[in-house]
């Protein structure tokens, strides 16, 4: 919508009986956020004992300057609401952009969080400040502040797409009035997450086969769970997945699709165009998750899903866990993990192999080297241990070199 009309109000008298004198005024409109219609405001100048009328005319023109009525700056307050903004986010935007599991958790935030609160707010209002109030309000409730800074994404999300172009949001998640200190807790909270190494790996599936689980979900869930930590393949990833995507000759895995697991497992999109990716398994882990996936697969056609389920459907993560990881970990003492953990722990082991970094992120499937050293987390002391042993190592092999070539 463009400015309205520039507004030039004439300087006027009258009588003020509250103080018993003639004062100098103007009126013009205001537009008010949220609503179509306008507001008539006088503004005072001066008692005409005090000013002249050239005087008042001159502090007219500051004042209206300083509003900057009739300024190109200035914009029209939307009369549109929050719930105006969710309504074509929900019924126009998120079904033709958003896959079904992510429409899902935003229907969560909106309906939960959002519109209760943000309903019938004109959209102009929503600014940082406000903003910052009500991440308050939620804290006090008991909400993460991952679980809140996630509900703003939703909110961000609705707020730039009802816009109709492709601008920034009204505000942004870097000025979120969050404590230092709960900032530093949230870092090292995410360097704890727990990350399920090769070795625990085979211990998950020696456990899970001395199980009282059927054949089936045994060898299943344990070659699942090792092509899992093998290829750092997302759990969805790992669903979607058909024999023909499987090379054994050349060690590699072509990652194509991927199944939505919130929504029954329905195979579509990767998750963005860093997941569509050829893997390479050419470490000892991988060599050997090969030849077992090679047995596993020898009545597979190359149509069907690598794991699925007796209807032939890809397989649910929530199954997986419910009847096979956690159990597993429970009964090894491992915190409780998701799939995902399979996949820090690859992506750890990958690092610290040495793996150049551009081929370490295009093999996680991921879309900036910031979120691959995220995954690497908190590094067991061991493995500290380990790497600082390398070193010892390295530097004996040098000297026994040196030794031998001088005699």
């Amino acid at each position: 919508m463009s400015r309205r009309k520039g507004q030039n109000p004439s300087v006027r008298m009258r009588f003020n009986e509250t103080r018993g004198a003639k004062e100098y005024f103007f009126q013009h409109w205001k537009d008010v956020s949220g609503q179509d219609r306008r507001q008539r405001m006088t503004v005072v100048l001066g008692l005409a004992t005090q000013i002249n009328k050239s005087e008042a005319e001159r502090k007219k023109l500051d004042l209206i300057s300083n509003l900057k009525l009739n300024s190109n700056e200035y914009s029209i307050p939307t009369s549109a609401k929050f719930a105006d903004a969710a309504r074509k986010y929900r019924e126009e935007v998120a079904p033709r952009m958003l896959r079904a599991s992510t429409f899902s958790i935003a229907e969560g935030h909106l309906r939960v969080h959002l519109e209760p609160d943000w309903g019938e707010t004109p959209l102009d209002r929503i600014q940082i400040t406000l903003v910052n109030e009500w991440i308050w309000k939620k804290r006090k409730q008991g909400l993460s502040w991952v679980t809140i800074k996630n509900i703003l994404r939703t909110m961000q999300r609705v707020l730039t797409a009802f816009s109709g172009q492709k601008r920034k949001p009204p505000f942004s998640q870097d000025d979120l009035a969050i404590p230092e200190r709960d900032q530093l807790e949230m870092k090292l909270t995410s360097r704890e997450t727990v990350s399920l190494s090769w070795e625990q790996t085979k211990r998950i599936v020696h456990t899970l086969r001395e199980s009282s689980l059927d054949d089936r979900r045994k060898e299943q869930y344990s070659m699942l769970f090792l092509l899992a930590s093998a290829s750092g393949l997302r759990v969805g990833e790992l669903a979607a997945l058909q024999a023909s995507d499987v090379n054994f000759d050349k060690g590699t895995i072509r990652v194509n699709k991927s199944s939505d697991q919130p929504s029954s497992g329905n195979v579509g999109p990767c998750k963005n165009a860093a997941a569509y990716r050829t893997v390479l398994l050419a470490d000892d882990e991988g060599h050997e998750t090969l030849v077992l996936l090679k047995r596993f697969m020898n009545q597979h056609n190359p149509s069907d899903f690598v794991f699925h389920s007796r209807r032939g459907t890809p397989l649910l993560g929530t199954n997986v866990l419910h009847d096979g990881l956690h159990p597993a970990l429970k009964a090894l003492n491992i915190p409780r993990a998701g799939m995902h953990a399979f996949r820090r722990g690859c992506n750890r082991r990958w690092e610290l192999s040495g793996l150049n970094s551009a081929v370490l992120r295009q093999q996680m499937g991921h879309s900036s080297e910031r979120m691959t050293v995220k995954y690497t987390g908190e590094i067991p002391m061991t493995l500290v241990q380990s790497a600082f042993g390398a070193i010892s190592e390295r530097k004996v092999m040098a000297v026994e070199n040196r030794e031998n070539v001088n005699v």
